[in-house]
C-alpha cells in the first residue's frame, strides 16, 4: 500500500539544501512550519539515519568559519556552536579537536596576533595601561584564553 510521503521530512530536506543545520535549529523551523511533534520525530529521524543531519558536521563548519575568517578564539567558538543549536558536548570536543591541531602548527597564537592587529598595527606597540586593558577586553571576547593573550599583549608592551 503507498505510503503519503512526511511533509515534514520534505521540508526538512528543502531546508538543509539550502543550509546545514543542527538538529535543534531544524526542529525549531519545522515547528514554526506548523508540523505536528509526532512528524517532525519521523522527518529528524530518518534524516538523522540519511545522515543529512549531523550535528558534528556541523559544529566543524562553524568552528572553521570562526577561526578562519573571524579570527576567533575557542571559547567564542563553542558559544557560537552553542548558539547553532550543538550540544555542549560536541561542541566542546570539536572545539578541542580545532584548537588541538591549531596548537600543533602554532596557528592558536598567528589566529590571535590575526585578531589583535584588527585593533593594533603589526609591529605597533602598547603605549599605555588604559590601551593594554582596552586590548584586553577586545581579546577576551574575541574567546581567547586570559593567560594566552597576557602574554601576547605583555611582548606587545612599550618597555
Amino acid at each position: 500500500m503507498p505510503s503519503k510521503a512526511n511533509p515534514a521530512y520534505v521540508d526538512g530536506l528543502k531546508m538543509l539544501a539550502r543550509r546545514d543545520l543542527s538538529e535543534a535549529r531544524l526542529r525549531e523551523r519545522l515547528v514554526r512550519r506548523g508540523h505536528q511533534p509526532e512528524l517532525i520525530d519521523d522527518a529528524v529521524s530518518r534524516l538523522r539515519e540519511e545522515r543529512a543531519i549531523d550535528d558534528a558536521r556541523v559544529a566543524e563548519a562553524i568552528a572553521r568559519t570562526e577561526t578562519s575568517i573571524r579570527r576567533r578564539g575557542k571559547l567564542r567558538v563553542r558559544l557560537q556552536m552553542e548558539r547553532a543549536g550543538i550540544d555542549r558536548r560536541t561542541a566542546r570536543r570539536v572545539a578541542d579537536d580545532v584548537f588541538a591541531g591549531l596548537d600543533e602548527d602554532g596557528g592558536h597564537d598567528s589566529l590571535m596576533e590575526a585578531s589583535l592587529a584588527r585593533r593594533l598595527p603589526s609591529g605597533a606597540k602598547i603605549e599605555d595601561d588604559r590601551e593594554f586593558q582596552r586590548l584586553y577586553r577586545y581579546l577576551i571576547g574575541q574567546g581567547f584564553e586570559a593567560d594566552r593573550v597576557l602574554l601576547l599583549l605583555n611582548r606587545r608592551k612599550r618597555p
